[in-house]
């Protein structure tokens, strides 16, 4: 049973949203814990986009890894 789903959107280049409601159960639903996997998602985006600097990259990659420790 492999069902073709239409996708609404897409978070960060990792997250796929199934339509408006997905995207409201998200921000309803958002705890620590998902708000900190939103956050690296978000930083891990922008750094595929180009957006620091090789300085700023280094400070991101290792607060990323420190949270992901605890």
């Amino acid at each position: 049973m492999n069902e073709d789903k239409e996708i609404y959107g897409n978070l960060f280049g990792s997250i796929e949203l199934l339509n408006e409601e997905h995207l409201e159960a998200i921000l309803i639903s958002m705890d620590k814990d998902l708000a900190n996997y939103y956050l690296i998602e978000s930083v891990k985006s922008a750094y595929r986009k180009g957006c620091y600097s090789i300085g700023e990259t280094e400070v991101i990659s290792k607060a990323i890894r420190t949270l992901l420790r605890q």
